[in-house]
């Protein structure tokens, strides 16, 4: 064998290989999500994941500055679709090892820190309330913006 047909078997065997990789990437929805039961996501899979990130910063901006919450793409949506369940049907984070976002993130090797502040497990819409009314300006008057200093 050629040295150039050797290499275009191996170019073509490595380009199935990645392929049948990013089918696996849907391997990692939980059986026992909401997520399993519907066929795509908010936006189509493909879309998903190659943009949640973008998705899931912009809702950020949008929540903590302009106090929009429980829009389309909030992270505490994502949570709820995605978390798995176990046996008792008590959620298990979804950022436990071999659950939904950790394992995504494991085999793209990227690091994750959402969940450094936000809830693992869905606590229901009243939850969020109550955290938005203890962050809330006893004014009611938006914060100012912060100096160079505070940032």
């Amino acid at each position: 064998m050629s040295k150039g047909v050797l290499l275009a078997f191996l170019s073509v065997a490595l380009g199935l290989s990645a392929m049948a990789k990013a089918e696996e990437v849907g391997d990692f929805v939980q059986p026992s999500s909401k997520a399993a039961a519907v066929e795509n996501c908010v936006e189509p899979t493909e879309y998903m994941r190659r943009n949640h990130f973008e998705l899931i910063r912009h809702q950020r901006d949008e929540t903590v500055y302009g106090g929009i919450r429980g829009a389309k793409h909030s992270l505490s949506g994502c949570v709820s679709c995605h978390v798995g369940y176990d046996r008792q049907g008590t959620p298990i984070e979804i950022d436990a090892e071999g659950q939904f976002c950790s394992s995504c993130h494991d085999y793209a090797a990227v690091e994750m820190n959402c969940f450094d502040c936000h809830a693992t497990v869905p606590k229901g819409e009243a939850w969020n309330h109550e955290v938005a009314a203890a962050h809330a300006h006893p004014t009611g008057a938006a914060p100012l913006a912060a100096t160079s200093a505070e940032r």
